[in-house]
């Protein structure tokens, strides 16, 4: 079995919980999309890439409405978030050709979740041998490319598509 680590993310969940606010309910409020790194907005949610990614195009999907629960999203936003999460596969797809996915839903913070007041979908794109030893042995992750060229390069493909 394949097994993703990423133990320099345990610095950002630890941050979690200082940070002012909801990236999820004030980043959209902002209207300053491109510098939040928001790709796309729908009527309930919206996507944005992942600024702490565990794989360069690592995406997230979240309700606009701040809501902690999966269980307790509306219809909409439900229908809408897996949508979303499958445009999201097919523009990864065209932009970055991976060869894999994984997909989920951290709920609670013991489960992972950065922010477990509001759930959002992950979408992180994989490839062979995306995993080294460079995160276990020097709690470094090195991206190939940058979070605002990758937004770029996204932003170009979905806005291609008729949706």
């Amino acid at each position: 079995m394949e097994q993703l680590f990423a133990p320099w993310r345990m610095a950002y969940i630890d941050s979690a919980d200082k940070q002012e606010g909801c990236i999820f309910c004030d980043f959209p409020r902002e209207n300053r999309d491109r510098e939040r790194l928001i790709l796309a907005r729908g009527e309930s949610v919206f996507v944005i890439l992942n600024a702490f990614p565990y794989n360069p195009g690592h995406l997230m999907v979240a309700p606009f409405r701040h809501e902690g629960s999966y269980e307790n999203l509306r219809e909409d936003e439900f229908m809408e978030m897996h949508r979303y999460g499958q445009r999201c596969v097919k523009v990864l797809k065209e932009a970055m050709d991976p060869q894999g996915f994984n997909m989920g839903i951290n709920i609670g913070k013991i489960a992972g979740a950065g922010f477990a007041g509001h759930v959002h979908l992950h979408i992180v794109p994989r490839w062979n041998g995306d995993t080294n030893f460079m995160p276990v042995i020097g709690e470094t992750k090195v991206l190939p490319v940058s979070l605002h060229e990758t937004w770029g390069n996204l932003k170009k493909v979905w806005e291609a598509h008729a949706w």
